[in-house]
């Protein structure tokens, strides 16, 4: 026992997705306990349909094999192993001595991708549900931040540099259209994904047909029956050894689609933190700086915007993967696959999960808003000075390089120390002299439709994405 009372061992390395990042929920959908349960389930999946299409499986054979699904004992399995170096094969042994009057039928015409493709298969879609859950969850979070901030209109930035106004709500319903996007993909991955089935060793399943006495008719049915006992609607129309790695390429672009997303708001974040607009949530006792004690450094962000880079570089392994199968299949993907799918999206989950804890606290600075909107509003109002004199006579290409010449010369003056005096310029070209210009100055109106925006966003695309999307993931606890 340790001393934080854990059990575990402490000299060896383990991946922080899990003991970090992660919620308990995806990290057990991808532990050995439940990856090696589906292994069993499908070893029964098979053998029940097989028993169904007129094989000798007795029934209490397959009650046997029922009964054993758990417990596993990982101990022999690993013993096995270390003397058969097969992983499949030493599990289907350890699941034979749990339940040895199934023994003689397991695995019957089945190769090891029958076992390893169908359970990844399924655990790609359970943590798909899972995904959608929680992306469902961040964008009602947002909803509600963007209709509590759809009128507080802040300095828009192109370039990051300042640029006609918008408001806080609209900015964040650019974040919301981002995760619709990623969820209606992660929805479509979802729906395409099938069983690998009953494929055989080369896909031909020349070894049920064998057992069948060459009855075509029941190998089909075989391969629809297992698909369905799995869960799924139906098979992969042809495969080799394994399913086209393709498929996994296509799940991990999805989720590398949503660190898109979340790095896009969280470097979004970090920088409303420097300019004091925004701001994560940031408890009673926590620690900027073990240096500096004043520090509120934007860390959720930060830890976001790093696992959406992991995320995205995952995606160039699954695609290399997918390129590079030889024929049938080649064994080269298992290492990779090993390490990419839980990888993948257990990281995509702990960036949701920091989303969601982020956009339910998100702190909204009204002070700072108004103040960095201030110190350029002259600028702000280019737009509709520009409007407003065109529509008194004026040229509009004419007032466009005043405007300029007058602007980049109050640049110059700010940079020296000096006022903003853009407005006091204006009031002395005759170009303007038409124009109310402490009217024009007014930061009501500069953001435009913003707010009308987020109403139509939200009562529309977001409420309807929410309706079709109604499974919400439950809590997830915020390890650091």
């Amino acid at each position: 026992m340790d001393v934080d009372g854990q059990d575990g061992r402490r000299d060896v390395w383990e991946n922080p997705l899990a003991t970090r990042y992660a919620s308990a929920e995806m990290a057990r959908l991808w532990g050995d306990k439940n990856r090696y349960r589906l292994w069993r389930q499908t070893w029964l999946a098979l053998a029940e349909a097989e028993s169904e299409l007129g094989l000798p499986i007795t029934s209490a054979q397959l009650n046997a094999m029922r009964a054993n699904l758990e417990p596993i004992d990982f101990a022999k399995a690993a013993a096995y192993e270390k003397q058969m170096r097969h992983d499949v094969f030493a599990h289907l042994h350890t699941f034979g001595d749990a339940c040895p009057v199934a023994r003689p039928i397991l695995h019957l015409g089945a190769t090891s991708a029958f076992v390893t493709d169908n359970t990844d298969l399924i655990l790609m879609r359970d943590s798909l549900d899972l995904i959608a859950a929680r992306l469902a969850g961040v964008i009602e979070a947002l909803a509600a931040k963007a209709t509590e901030t759809k009128e507080i209109v802040c300095l828009g930035l192109t370039h990051l540099q300042p640029a006609q106004p918008t408001t806080i709500g609209k900015r964040i319903c650019l974040w919301i259209h981002d995760l619709l996007i990623d969820l209606e993909e992660v929805l479509h991955r979802r729906t395409l994904l099938r069983a690998r089935g009953a494929k055989g060793t080369t896909g031909t399943q020349a070894s049920f047909l064998e057992l069948f006495d060459g009855d075509h008719a029941k190998v089909r049915a075989l391969d629809e029956l297992v698909s369905r006992k799995l869960g799924f609607n139906s098979s992969y129309d042809v495969t080799g050894q394994t399913y086209s790695r393709k498929i996994d390429s296509q799940v991990v672009a999805a989720l590398a689609g949503i660190a898109e997303s979340t790095h896009k708001a969280g470097n979004d974040l970090r920088l409303s933190a420097a300019s004091g607009e925004l701001e994560e949530p940031f408890e009673q006792d926590q620690v900027g700086s073990s240096a500096m004690p004043y520090k509120r450094n934007p860390m959720r962000a930060e830890r976001m915007c790093g696992l959406g880079r992991f995320v995205m570089g995952l995606f160039a392994t699954a695609s290399q993967t997918a390129a590079t199968q030889w024929f049938e299949r080649t064994l080269d993907d298992s290492a990779p696959r090993r390490l990419v799918l839980p990888q993948a999206f257990l990281a995509t989950d702990a960036q949701l999960v920091l989303y969601t804890n982020i956009a339910r606290g998100l702190v909204v600075i009204p002070g700072a808003i108004r103040r960095n909107l201030e110190n350029y509003l002259p600028f702000m109002a280019a737009e509709r000075i520009l409007m407003l004199g065109t529509k008194a006579g004026g040229d509009r290409q004419e007032l466009h390089e005043a405007f300029r010449q007058h602007s980049h010369a109050t640049t110059k003056a700010l940079r020296e120390g000096q006022p903003n005096d853009l407005a006091v310029r204006l009031a002395h070209d005759p170009l303007f002299a038409a124009i109310d210009l402490p009217a024009a100055m007014e930061s009501q109106g500069l953001a435009g439709r913003a707010s009308a925006q987020v109403d139509d966003f939200l009562s529309g695309p977001v409420r309807e994405a929410l309706r079709r999307n109604p499974g919400r993931a439950a809590a997830a606890h915020l390890h650091v």
